[in-house]
Parts: structure tokens; sequence; C-alpha cells
């Protein structure tokens, strides 16, 4: 997928996205940790279902946990395959950001609180200035 084609636009707004994704999935630490023993559960369920299968003869109960097992283990393949890829987009779509040197008015638009401290310095400047040429005239 080439990036270059893509509008400044869609660039910000697509990583702003990925970034709100990336920060949901990674503040929610017990996610990834249940979906990871899931996997677990699912692999264990089709390795009992073969090994019941070696003991008992087919069954349908042991097939039925082989089917079972199998989809969870492909669900979390797939959902980790996908979470991969989309850190690496997110990664692309930053080196693009900065080839092209865009700048970031979108995260200045979410925190005015930014905006407003930039202001206050800045006039805070003018106002020592005029304290400090103040206290030179007394003297």
């Amino acid at each position: 997928m080439s990036m270059r084609k893509w509008t400044d636009e869609e660039l910000i707004t697509t990583r702003d996205k990925l970034e709100a994704w990336n920060s949901r999935s990674n503040s929610s630490g017990t996610g990834s940790k249940l979906w990871l023993l899931t996997a677990f559960l699912g692999a264990f369920a089709i390795s009992t279902g073969i090994a019941f299968i070696f003991f008992d003869g087919v069954d349908i109960m042991n097939v039925v946990l082989i089917i079972m097992g199998t989809v969870t283990c492909a669900s979390w393949y797939k959902s980790d395959k996908q979470r991969r890829d989309n850190i690496a987009l997110l990664a692309e779509i930053n080196k693009e950001i900065k080839s092209r040197k865009i700048k970031d008015t979108s995260k200045l638009e979410d925190k005015p609180d930014q905006v407003t401290i930039q202001k206050d310095s800045s006039a805070a400047k003018p106002q020592a200035t005029e304290m400090n040429s103040k206290s030179d005239k007394k003297n």
C-alpha cells in the first residue's frame, strides 16, 4: 500500500484513529492476557480431543472439542495478526508524516490547554520585563 498518494488529512485522521485504538488496547492490560489464555484453552481443547480419540475412539464430543478449539485458535491468530498489522501501519504513517513534515494541527485542536499555556508564557515575558524596567527606574 502506497501512502504517497494519500492526502495529508487522510494520513492524520488515520493516524489519530490508530493511536486511539492503540491507547485503548494498551490501557486494558487484562484484555490481551485473557485473549492469550483463550488461545491456550483452544490449543488445549484440540489436544484433548485428539487424545480422547486415541483412547475412546471417534466420538461426537471429541470432534466438537477439536472443531471448537480450532475455531478459537484461528480467531486468536487472525486478531493477533491484525493487531501487528495495525501497529506496523501506524509506524509507516508516522514515518510518512515525518517525511512530509506535516504540521500536527489535530493534536493542538484536541488539547487547547497547551495553546493557552503557550499564550500565558508569552504574555508573562513582557510583564516580567516591564517589572524589571520599573525596578531599574527606582534605582
